[in-house]
């Protein structure tokens, strides 16, 4: 299912693209940090198990490590994250035997039905190759009563210069971000998702570039 989905890069590919994340993001988390502390304030007394898609080089994993006995399960398509987000984890007082990666898909994730309190997406739901199916995935994992954390970039407001250069530009990012789209919509899919709720918010970063606006949240099951 992994190799199906997400057909894998040359090991160098790979190693580049997570090194990049690693040493670029830094700007663009200071200026997130604001509204990912908001969001993930709402951890306390939800959060004893949490599933992290695209967990990427980790950057998340220092809202977490707060929470006593936190349990933290990541999930990656890019082999070459676990590395750093070890590190991250390392970093952030995370205890290494509260924390796991493995590598895997959205669409197909390796856990058992209502498993997890949480789940956190941040940046993802871009390059998954089916929106709907991984967030079936996500309602699938989540215990009842359970929150998805989301921070996500949509395309621009149709006619604005900005979506003119996202709807141009698409192709490549594709190629050269490991295919994260510009132009979807995923606030459309997760509220269309059937989420017992959904709260939805809107941002625009000015590290973020072409990938702006941004829609930030929580669904509840």
């Amino acid at each position: 299912m992994l190799n199906r989905i997400h057909p894998p890069r040359p090991d160098w590919y790979e190693e580049f693209y997570a090194s990049a994340m690693d040493k670029t993001m830094k700007p663009y988390e200071a200026e997130i940090a604001g509204y990912k502390s908001l969001l993930f304030a709402n951890l306390i007394g939800k959060g004893d198990k949490i599933l992290e898609i695209g967990i990427g080089t980790g950057p998340n994993l220092k809202y977490y490590a707060d929470y006593p006995g936190v349990e933290v399960f990541g999930v990656d398509p890019n082999r070459k994250m676990e590395k750093y987000a070890v590190a991250a984890a390392e970093a952030a007082g995370l205890p290494l035997s509260n924390f796991r990666f493995e590598q895997a898909v959205a669409e197909a994730l390796p856990l058992n039905d209502a498993s997890v309190d949480v789940v956190v997406g941040t940046l993802v739901l871009c390059s998954v190759e089916d929106v709907d199916q991984a967030l079936q995935e996500v309602k699938r994992v989540l215990k009842p009563g359970g929150l998805y954390i989301f921070v996500e970039h949509v395309a621009a407001k149709d006619g604005t210069i900005l979506r003119i250069l996202q709807g141009i530009l698409d192709p490549l990012q594709q190629t050269l971000a490991d295919r994260c789209h510009l132009t979807r919509n995923t606030a459309t899919n997760i509220a269309g998702a059937g989420f017992a709720g959904v709260d939805v918010n809107h941002a625009n970063l000015s590290t973020a570039s072409l990938i702006n606006p941004h829609v930030y949240g929580i669904a509840y099951k």
